[in-house]
């Protein structure tokens, strides 16, 4: 039989080892909640928020967004492939004491500009601190390169509007509409023998096509310019060009991978000038 004092010893030794289970559990919880907190509350912004994802949404704000905010992406509509280009994100409404943003690109590149109140994490931007409104906005300002392969690439972001109370309580945000932006390589102006008498809408090349194909057009003078995609039954599949164009020969792709097999017709509308063209999409 063991004595007393064996015993008390062996009372001792339990107890100790149950105080070094109970602090190690204690500090395994405490760093779960710093990474919780790190990873949902970083307060100096935070990405991955877009709807780029991976996890879109302000979830420490509240899990769902909110129509009282306004976010929007301006810029231009066209851009030539590897051209720079500064576009800006505005968030009104809500409580807008603040605000704070995430932004991020599909394909092109996005770096800061001094005094916007931005960082660059990886590869997108989000605010370093929330920022005060002027004029019932929060602007933040940023540069975007465009990438060198011609197309649509996609610039998203969100906005928090926030009390600034030292709580999530009472905050909300919202996405701004993906912006698209058209890479687009404008061939420039002929030349004098070959000026450019009018509006012209070429024939798609290839045609028939599958899933891509380019469509070439010409400005006769500076003004908007849109290029739209209708179906066989005349809806309206897609959106080619839509923006301001100066005097020049310009070219556009079409990509129908999501379409079905058929007839396609696309129409340009400039300075109150239409034309329209067949083409042939088989898979």
């Amino acid at each position: 039989m063991l004595s007393i004092i064996e015993q008390q010893k062996g009372e001792q030794l339990k107890n100790k080892h149950f105080t070094k289970s109970v602090f190690t559990a204690t500090l395994v919880i405490s760093f779960v909640a710093l990474v919780t907190i790190i990873a949902y509350a970083y307060p100096t912004g935070i990405t991955g928020r877009t709807h780029k994802g991976p996890d879109p949404g302000c979830t420490c704000h509240d899990p769902n967004p909110s129509n009282s905010v306004s976010v929007i992406i301006s810029g231009p509509n066209v851009m030539p492939p590897g051209d720079t280009a500064t576009f800006t994100v505005k968030i009104s409404g809500g409580p807008l004491v603040k605000a704070g943003t995430n932004i991020a690109a599909g394909h092109g590149t996005l770096d800061i500009i001094s005094g916007s109140g931005l960082q660059k994490m990886g590869d997108e931007l989000t605010h370093v601190e929330p920022k005060l409104p002027l004029n019932d906005t929060v602007s933040f300002s940023f540069q975007y390169i465009a990438p060198t392969v011609l197309g649509y690439d996609t610039l998203f972001a969100n906005g928090n509007s926030v009390n600034f109370d030292g709580t999530n309580g009472g905050d909300f945000w919202n996405f701004a509409s993906d912006k698209l932006v058209m890479i687009s390589v404008p061939a420039g102006v002929r030349n004098n023998q070959n000026i450019i008498k009018s509006l012209k809408l070429y024939q798609n090349y290839p045609n028939p096509f599958n899933p891509s194909t380019s469509i070439k057009f010409d400005v006769v003078k500076a003004g908007e310019v849109k290029i739209s995609v209708y179906d066989a039954a005349g809806k309206q599949v897609r959106t080619l060009v839509n923006g301001k164009f100066q005097q020049g020969t310009y070219e556009t792709s079409f990509n129908g991978s999501d379409l079905n097999s058929g007839v396609y017709f696309y129409k340009i509308t400039s300075n109150g000038f239409t034309e329209t063209k067949r083409m042939l999409l088989i898979k």
